[in-house]
């Protein structure tokens, strides 16, 4: 028998975002789980399991705080690479954090012309360990999945990242997803 889940979620999706009592929030909100229905369909990302605990893709597309953070996943399409069993820790960026971006920034990286780049950036907030906030010590050199490494600082009872301050966590199935208020960009090779 065949699944029909994946396209029964775009349905729902497309029509929640046509609905003319949907605001700008909602439907962002449907486009973004539409296109990731439709991306994931076959994939483990579409992998349908609402007992279990979320994975680190899951957690993030479940957060109001990180659309441009899943946005960016989408089109740099590692999804499906975040959904697979890891263990995976990810410095998830909240919107807020990307709007510190220069104007512009986010826009253009999501152009298919700059996915590598977009790729690069995005991988640097993932090593492949799951670490939570107590297995960081201050000056920890993290080796990330871009090839690049980053630093946690312990400042006033506080964990940072290269900079970006890490205002929550959350276990995921295949890890943690450690929320930071602002983009880790690798430093130039």
């Amino acid at each position: 028998m065949m699944n029909f889940r994946p396209l029964s979620l775009l349905v729902v999706a497309s029509l929640v975002a046509c609905s003319p009592a949907a605001n700008a929030g909602d439907t962002n909100a449907a486009a973004s789980a539409a296109a990731t229905a439709a991306s994931s369909a076959g994939s483990q990302a579409g992998v349908q399991d609402n007992e279990s605990m979320p994975n680190v893709v899951k957690v993030a597309v479940g957060s109001k705080d990180h659309t441009t953070l899943v946005a960016a996943l989408q089109a740099a399409d590692l999804v499906n690479s975040l959904a697979n069993a890891g263990p995976f820790t990810v410095f998830a960026p909240t919107n807020a954090g990307f709007d510190k971006l220069p104007a512009g920034t986010v826009e253009t990286l999501l152009k298919p012309k700059n996915i590598l780049q977009l790729k690069g950036i995005l991988q640097h907030h993932v090593t492949t360990s799951a670490l939570d906030l107590t297995d960081f010590t201050d000056g920890q050199v993290l080796s990330m999945a871009d090839g690049n490494s980053a630093t946690i600082t312990m400042k006033d009872g506080a964990t940072f990242i290269d900079g970006a301050k890490v205002i929550g966590s959350v276990r995921a199935s295949n890890g943690w997803v450690h929320v930071i208020d602002a983009v880790v960009v690798p430093k130039a090779k």
